[in-house]
């Protein structure tokens, strides 16, 4: 059982770890090292793909202090040669005896860390805040086991569910604050994915824009899924970040598409049609909800036809978070698979 001390450790692991980047192929880690004594004398965390993995970080700044001290780091160690070396060697070649571990990885190409430290006569723990690791990388984690993206589907509408008036207008329903926490969202996310039809009738430019309204450095990738031609003024094929058109329509063709290009979360953004062909086809793991105080009457639904005829069809969610932004109301929610949500 890990001790006080290395829980305290892996705490500020998990701090480290999350102040990683939350978007990329690759988990957020972090990893603290003690001496023989119990003290602090290397921390480290990863920056994401090709760059040194937390545990080299900590061990380089550990130096001589990490032989026979203990490891503490928030991803099980891997094992195998990609971008970077096997961290297991790393901990091995600094004579660290002890390593206690946060969460098993998922990833069979990556994991057997633990079982390669075992066998060189590490001592090696597993499962210190295991839950507060896998919650840093839900996405990822996601990813990997089931081998397609973890989508995030956004919409915002009025309290009579219209996402845009009968004449087609839509800005703007909700009100900045909203809209500022939509772009802190998005700017987690690997992908942001509209149909043509969004396209066609808003001409978004689906960039992650800071207080003022400029693009910030690092842009997800602009998906666009659809057979209808794009304008070439199309503000969504600016050089303002990457745009990738899929002229499909099918939701789990461009979800496996996006995956062989390492895309871990999507930002399912599309209107009403390509939100009710993901949910249809059981491929939207999370709702956000913007609901703005007020009414329309007419207009574009949020979601599009569901193929539900009777109230005991509905389409049950779990909620997990409701906060107020301003005048509006985010509601986040899982779709409940145990009811046949699929």
């Amino acid at each position: 059982m890990a001790s006080s001390s290395e829980i305290a450790a892996m705490r500020r692991a998990l701090a480290a770890a999350a102040r990683g980047p939350a978007h990329g192929p690759n988990p957020r880690v972090g990893c603290v090292i003690l001496d023989a004594a119990g003290a602090v004398v290397g921390e480290g965390r990863h920056e994401g793909a090709g760059t040194p993995h937390a545990e080299v970080v900590a061990l380089a700044a550990a130096g001589p202090a990490a032989r026979g001290g203990t490891a503490v780091v928030t991803l099980e160690p891997c094992d195998h040669t990609g971008r970077t070396g096997p961290c297991s060697h790393a901990l091995l070649d600094a004579g660290v005896a002890r390593v206690v571990i946060a969460a098993d990885d998922v990833n069979p190409v990556a994991a057997g860390g633990a079982r390669t430290l075992r066998a060189a006569g590490v001592d090696v723990e597993t499962g210190a805040l295991a839950d507060d690791s896998r919650a840093l990388n839900r996405s990822w984690e996601f990813a990997v086991g089931t081998g397609r993206p973890f989508v995030t589907w956004k919409f915002a509408a009025t309290l009579d569910g219209r996402s845009a008036a009968a004449d087609g207008t839509s800005r703007w329903i909700t009100g900045p604050a909203a809209r500022a926490d939509v772009h802190a969202r998005r700017a987690t996310s690997d992908a942001v994915l509209v149909g043509t039809g969004t396209v066609l009738a808003d001409d978004p430019q689906l960039t992650v824009r800071d207080a003022d309204g400029r693009p910030v450095a690092r842009q997800p990738l602009r998906v666009v899924l659809g057979r209808r031609p794009l304008p070439p003024t199309a503000r969504v094929l600016d050089g303002d970040a990457e745009t990738l058109v899929l002229a499909d329509r099918d939701p789990a063709l461009a979800l496996k598409q996006l995956h062989e290009r390492e895309v871990r979360h999507v930002w399912l953004e599309g209107g009403p049609t390509v939100a009710a062909a993901f949910w249809r086809a059981g491929l939207v793991d999370e709702v956000l909800a913007y609901l703005a105080p007020a009414l329309l009457g007419g207009g574009a639904a949020a979601v599009g036809d569901l193929g539900i005829t009777t109230i005991g069809q509905a389409a049950r969610l779990v909620p997990s978070e409701v906060r107020r932004l301003g005048d509006d109301v985010l509601v986040v929610s899982r779709p409940d698979r145990s009811i046949g949500n699929e």
